[in-house]
């Protein structure tokens, strides 16, 4: 598989970016950049700003939430809220092998969606699921 064809599978993938067309997702690869990451050196860190969204294409990582720990590998992503909020990022993810990924910072990006309103449209529709997604699991714990 190509580079850009593996890059267009993975943003396929994220609830973000998987309603766009191939138009739009060439248009968000544009603005996103590949970075890599030694095994045990920090992807992003709890309280730093949230400048941007990172998405795995290789390797794998681990997020840590105050001491509670999840694996990461090709497809998933992280710090997506970052695209839309720059508030200090909530969790330190570190590779825990070399990582491959793309960096989708979000100053470049806010200016894309002003260009692509329908990929803003398509982030909001995900954000309102996920919203509810979190409303349904703090209902039935409440229960």
């Amino acid at each position: 598989m190509s580079e850009p064809t593996t890059q267009t599978a993975a943003l396929q993938g994220i609830p973000f970016f998987s309603g766009l067309s191939s138009e739009e997702l060439e248009g968000v690869l544009e603005v996103a950049r590949p970075v890599s990451f030694d095994a045990g050196s920090a992807i992003v860190t709890e309280g730093d700003p949230g400048d941007g969204m990172y998405v795995l294409l290789a390797g794998a990582a681990e997020v840590d939430v105050g001491g509670r720990y999840h694996k990461l590998g090709p497809g998933d992503f992280i710090g997506e809220m970052a695209l839309i909020s720059a508030r200090k990022r909530m969790a330190t993810v570190k590779a825990t092998e070399a990582v491959d990924a793309l960096r989708i910072p979000a100053e470049t990006f806010r200016s894309f969606l002003l260009e692509h309103p329908a990929v803003a449209l398509s982030m909001l529709e995900s954000l309102v699921e996920r919203l509810r997604e979190v409303q349904q699991r703090i209902d039935a714990w409440m229960a």
